[in-house]
């Protein structure tokens, strides 16, 4: 590969590492024998530039996030001009016009009947904020009704995947999840198996039956039910049927059980639609959001909710939902919020994730075929290779660098969900990538 001068020097550039695999802990991984860190100079498009002079296509849109490609004029513009008035001002008792955009904006496109829109500042405390409001909207329910609270459980599928903070930890997959050393203090909710119909095969309704089960058993218990919409994200990259998502619709209607969809990963046209509850032609009663909704410029997150839930939660002997972010509706996180959203619009989204979908079947999907491939599959804009064995991510990581990508591995998982502006060029670049690492054995684990 070529390199390209920097202007971090190499010294500088050893002093950095160094300082930072002493004291700087990364995610998901040790301080001990911490995986190995890359330094970033800048990014632009669809790369990242490291300091030591490779060029990276980046795969992955740094966690899903960066919709666009770095270093977007319009995006930037949008930060400068936000900047130059005011970057926070806090919430309580204030507003800002970035923050009002932003909401109506988010009521417009998002599913009928979520009307409300509570600020966050990360995924993990959307789906917290989410939690909350069912959980506190079943306690001015017993209320009115002047009956004692049983609704304080939640209802989930495994190999579910919603964050990193407590009550989030609480419905992510208590076997094969990444928290279930947490098992002992995280509240104890139900699990049903997770859905085994693929996108695109012939539906059953066997695959509801211990859902449903579940929902005739518990429902006095149960405050909310809790899924990923048509894609399971962290645990496991699974596609599955919309019909599944349309059942469990129905059977929060028939338990009256709210449904929340926790739509941080697959929000904003990644599977194909604009928000993936589409594919089930549903809505839910909250809606949590993240991730892109900045294009990856700031975190923010947003959790949407219908008339019903918020006007019920407010009159309440409580009377206001009990949570305040200090940097809820951060006024730049906002602008560029705003911005993010007008550019995916103006893009033809469709048009950019159907490019990416057809290149991806074309080119990912054969990969199956391969000995140590056990399935590949695509959806929109995301691509995924489920291998017979667990990646070694220091030293695949270290090869997809010197093939000039960049693509993060988790488990048996080589997954791309690159920005939608990437080239069919680039996406062929990623797919060679994938498809050298996997004839070699180093790049996996005994």
């Amino acid at each position: 590969m070529n390199k390209k001068q920097t202007n971090i020097t190499p010294s500088e550039q050893n002093s950095l590492l160094r300082f930072d695999k002493e004291h700087v802990w990364h995610p998901y991984t040790s301080m001990s024998e911490p995986l190995p860190s890359y330094l970033v100079e800048s990014a632009q498009g669809v790369h990242i530039n490291l300091a030591s002079g490779e060029q990276l296509i980046d795969g992955m849109s740094s966690w899903w996030s960066v919709l666009h490609g770095y270093n977007h004029p319009k995006l930037n513009a949008a930060l400068q001009e936000q900047a130059s008035k005011m970057s926070h001002v806090m919430f309580g008792g204030l507003t800002h016009q970035s923050a009002i955009n932003l909401c109506e904006k988010l009521i417009a496109l998002t599913p009928d009947g979520l009307d409300k829109v509570f600020l966050s500042d990360s995924g993990s405390v959307s789906v917290e904020v989410a939690i909350k409001m069912a959980l506190q909207y079943q306690h001015a329910v017993a209320e009115k009704k002047q009956t004692r609270l049983t609704k304080t459980k939640l209802l989930t599928v495994k190999n579910g995947y919603h964050g990193d903070t407590f009550a989030a930890m609480s419905v992510c997959d208590p076997v094969t999840g990444m928290h279930q050393i947490f098992e002992q203090v995280l509240m104890q909710h139900y699990f049903a198996p997770a859905p085994t119909i693929k996108f695109g095969e012939q539906w059953s309704a066997d695959d509801v039956t211990e859902l449903s089960a579940l929902f005739a058993n518990h429902h006095t218990e149960i405050a909310a039910f809790i899924i990923e919409p048509i894609v399971q994200g962290t645990g496991g990259m699974r596609f599955y049927h919309p019909e599944y998502l349309k059942a469990c619709r129905v059977l929060c209607n028939e338990y009256d059980v709210l449904l929340i969809v926790d739509e941080i990963a697959t929000g904003f046209g990644r599977t194909g639609k604009l928000f993936a509850c589409e594919w089930a032609d549903i809505s839910p009663d909250i809606i949590c959001l993240g991730k892109t909704l900045t294009g990856g410029y700031i975190t923010l997150a947003a959790t949407l909710c219908t008339t019903h839930i918020a006007e019920t939660i407010s009159e309440g002997v409580a009377s206001c939902f009990m949570h305040g972010p200090t940097f809820m509706g951060n006024a730049l996180a906002c602008a560029v919020a705003n911005a993010s959203i007008e550019l995916l619009l103006e893009n033809d989204w469709q048009a950019q994730v159907q490019g990416i979908e057809a290149t991806l079947n074309k080119l990912l999907t054969p990969l199956k075929n391969h000995s140590r491939v056990v399935d590949a599959r695509v959806l929109g804009s995301i691509g995924a290779i489920e291998c017979k064995q667990n990646v070694n991510v220091a030293q695949i990581q270290k090869r997809f660098v010197e093939l000039g990508v960049w693509i993060r591995p988790f488990g048996t998982l080589i997954y791309i969900i690159p920005p939608l502006i990437i080239t069919t060029e680039q996406l062929v670049a990623l797919v060679n990538a994938i498809a050298t690492v996997l004839d070699e054995d180093n790049c996996f684990s005994k």
